[in-house]
């Protein structure tokens, strides 16, 4: 009886120090698991670029070759990030998304860019695409209007090493006059209508590629010339609405 006390009195004094260590067990354990190396990403990434995108058609080596490079994974909330490189959006926080992989190129090759080139994007997010089009050309200016989303971004392609990107907050229906002429512009929120603005801030001889509509949206391809706005229709999408201005000229 006394021995079986003993034991009794043992547990209890012990017992804040056996769950301290249940505890850091299971933690390590945890950690382990939601903890990927870079080359583990590296394999996904591979992997998205083959099954999703090349697969799907996407033939331009450069897009390709971006879509290879970027590390998605960083682009998105710690936790989304083993999630990063699956075949659909991902949430980026403020009721917001990265695109799905394959729109991501699918939408860059339309713009059929040069090294050279001075992109505009409009709806910066998490700078995933900003980054795409960094790996591809020459300068990109990107706005968002949600200030959270601008600052993260901003600092998120600092710290990457994309020092050809500029990171505006606004509303980019305006675009960005004063860096105005474009070679491409990319929109990547969807307006009922093309804001005017970007019209006219897109060089002659480029292209602008963005969603239009409200319940049903299109991916539309806009080529300018001397001559005026050739506009094509080449993809049912889904993408959030742009906000700010446009929505005051429904």
């Amino acid at each position: 009886m006394i021995e079986g006390w003993r034991k009794v009195r043992f547990l209890r004094k012990n017992l804040k120090f056996f769950v301290f260590i249940l505890m850091f067990i299971l933690n390590c354990s945890r950690e382990k698991n939601m903890t990927h190396t870079e080359a583990y990403y590296q394999k996904l990434r591979k992997a998205m670029v083959e099954q999703q995108i090349v697969a799907r058609g996407v033939k331009d080596a450069r897009v390709i070759r971006a879509m290879e490079t970027v590390p998605r994974h960083k682009f998105v909330p710690a936790k989304e990030a083993p999630l990063a490189y699956e075949d659909e959006p991902r949430p980026i926080g403020h009721g917001q998304t990265i695109s799905q992989p394959y729109i991501v190129a699918f939408m860059t090759e339309q713009l059929h860019l040069k090294s050279t080139d001075r992109v505009l994007e409009i709806g910066t997010g998490s700078g995933y695409q900003a980054a795409v089009l960094a790996e591809m050309v020459d300068s990109v200016f990107t706005i968002e209007i949600i200030p959270e989303l601008a600052r993260e971004a901003a600092q998120r392609l600092k710290a990457l090493g994309y020092n050809n990107v500029v990171v505006k907050q606004g509303d980019g229906y305006n675009g960005w006059p004063e860096k105005a002429p474009f070679d491409a512009i990319i929109v990547t929120a969807a307006p009922p209508k093309i804001p005017p603005p970007l019209l006219e801030q897109l060089k002659n001889g480029g292209t602008m590629v963005l969603p239009v509509g409200e319940y049903v949206q299109e991916l539309v391809v806009v080529k300018k010339s001397a001559t005026g706005m050739a506009m094509q229709n080449i993809l049912p999408v889904r993408f959030v609405p742009m906000t700010g201005k446009v929505q005051k000229e429904k």
